[in-house]
């Protein structure tokens, strides 16, 4: 069994003709960059023609991929500007995302629907509603950091704002989360 080759390897082969190796990145962070576009746009087929448009964008512009960043904050960068650019165009207020609703998908371990499976796509859809409740600053920065795995460093390049004030902004996000689980969920964790 081979090991996958790294972003960064893929874009080499990519930058050197091999257009399949793109496919492979789009594998890769599909799921990612069209949870990002859903985020955005609060609807399934927008958010796949977004999704396309920033794979698109990020096959055309990858020779301007420096490595400073991880390929995915790269990606991130890109689904974000186009969405923020959708949502100008559509002239959508963008405090309507705090009323998102995010499309989760929980992998069963063995494939069946057991009580254990069940609960923890409960507790996911629970805590996603809770998200999609918040601003879009904090909906933004726990979604980079527990679902994009993105680094403060990165969040801050993403967010256009210092690590330290990621880092604050993920406390207070992480604090809100909580206070909103705790007052708006009580009935779903008792029975959790």
């Amino acid at each position: 069994m081979s090991t996958p080759l790294s972003d960064r390897d893929l874009i080499t082969q990519v930058l050197q003709g091999n257009q399949q190796s793109f496919a492979v990145l789009v594998e890769r962070y599909r799921n990612m960059v069209f949870t990002v576009a859903y985020r955005l746009v609060n609807n399934r087929e927008d958010a796949e023609e977004l999704a396309q448009s920033a794979f698109v964008k990020a096959y055309r512009s990858l020779a301007d991929y420096r490595g400073d960043a991880k390929f995915s904050t790269w990606l991130y960068t890109i689904v974000s500007s186009l969405g923020l650019s959708f949502l100008r165009k559509k002239r959508v207020d963008t405090l309507s995302m705090s009323h998102e609703k995010v499309q989760v998908v929980a992998e069963s371990a063995g494939g069946g629907f057991s009580a254990n499976t069940i609960e923890i796509k409960s507790r996911v859809e629970m805590v996603q509603k809770a998200i999609g409740m918040l601003g879009p600053d904090d909906a933004q920065v726990l979604t980079l950091f527990y679902k994009g795995e993105q680094t403060l460093d990165e969040i801050g390049r993403i967010m256009g704002i210092d690590p330290n004030t990621a880092k604050v902004k993920l406390h207070r996000a992480r604090t809100r989360l909580k206070k909103l689980i705790e007052t708006k969920f009580t009935e779903e964790l008792i029975h959790l």
